[in-house]
């Protein structure tokens, strides 16, 4: 949590618990207690990921969350994030032999070059609107920005915000049909599920009414035609509510700088899944003070 939180190394970890006294009394630990080095804190989350122990974590969390009285209510909220990951420097073939799910021969003969090498992350391209040109236009057409690692998809509760789903992929995964595949939270209060274009096909609107969630999924602009006034007010609508998962995205990167440093998924599976504990924590103490107060 620590880690996360700070964005640290293992030797910074060690450093620092050595240092501060918070970070020793969020441990539990006294002035005359050993402080773990370096060598253990990676042996702990080596340990962790073996087990796929995140998901019971943040279960767990997820358990406390709702003792406390925060129930998944209001609906919910589905968005994905990239998130970076180091750029792996393969070439044509490599590249086609791990897209079929293929090691490479040379890397085969190799064992040091494959433990580093991670199979799972992807290249994808990250649309962005086009920057507005000194003459006032806008340009028609978006920026392609090739991106390289994992994906992030979430859904949160739209009453207090918290994530109560989460799934890992790499980055050329669609976020459409991640929807069927166990984000979607049947124990939220209402069954109103919010969510941009990508989550909007005829498989997710079937899958949602067979399972008796209500679709506020925006709707896409008809393929060569201008967007209807009423579909364009309607998608307004549920902009308004739909933005607040962004505000999950900003806090992470902005609070613990989501990056992927390890290799591999199951490794980024646990990264994430980290930091989605820790967002979840600050936003379980932030509604506590907001009650503290009223």
């Amino acid at each position: 949590m620590i880690q996360t939180l700070n964005t640290l190394s293992d030797e910074r970890t060690e450093y620092l618990i050595n240092d501060r006294l918070s970070f020793m009394r969020f441990l539990g630990l006294g002035l005359s207690d050993r402080v773990p080095d370096a060598k253990t804190v990676w042996l702990c989350q080596k340990r962790l990921t073996q087990a796929g122990a995140i998901d019971g974590l943040f279960n767990c969390f997820n358990a406390t969350l709702r003792n406390a009285g925060y129930l998944p209510m209001s609906g919910q909220i589905l968005d994905a994030t990239l998130v970076a990951a180091p750029k792996q420097r393969n070439t044509n073939a490599e590249k086609a032999d791990l897209r079929e799910g293929l090691i490479p021969q040379d890397w085969q003969d190799k064992p040091s070059k494959l433990s580093h090498k991670d199979r799972h992350a992807r290249w994808t391209l990250k649309f962005t609107k086009a920057k507005r040109q000194d003459d006032g236009t806008i340009p028609s057409t978006d920026l392609a920005i090739p991106f390289s690692g994992y994906k992030s998809h979430i859904s949160i509760d739209r009453k207090f915000r918290l994530i109560r789903k989460w799934k890992t992929t790499d980055a050329a995964a669609s976020d459409g049909a991640r929807l069927r595949e166990g984000l979607l939270d049947g124990s939220n209060t209402a069954p109103d599920v919010w969510a941009d274009t990508a989550y909007r096909s005829k498989a997710n609107e079937g899958f949602m009414e067979k399972h008796g969630f209500v679709s506020k999924v925006h709707r896409k602009k008809p393929h060569l035609k201008p967007m209807p006034r009423h579909i364009q007010k309607s998608n307004a609508g549920k902009s308004v509510i739909r933005s607040r998962v962004e505000h999950v995205f900003a806090d992470q990167k902005a609070q613990t700088g989501l990056f992927i440093r390890t290799v591999g998924i199951t490794r980024a599976t646990m990264r994430i899944g980290l930091a989605n504990i820790v967002y979840n924590m600050r936003r379980f103490l932030l509604l506590e003070r907001i009650n503290a107060a009223a």
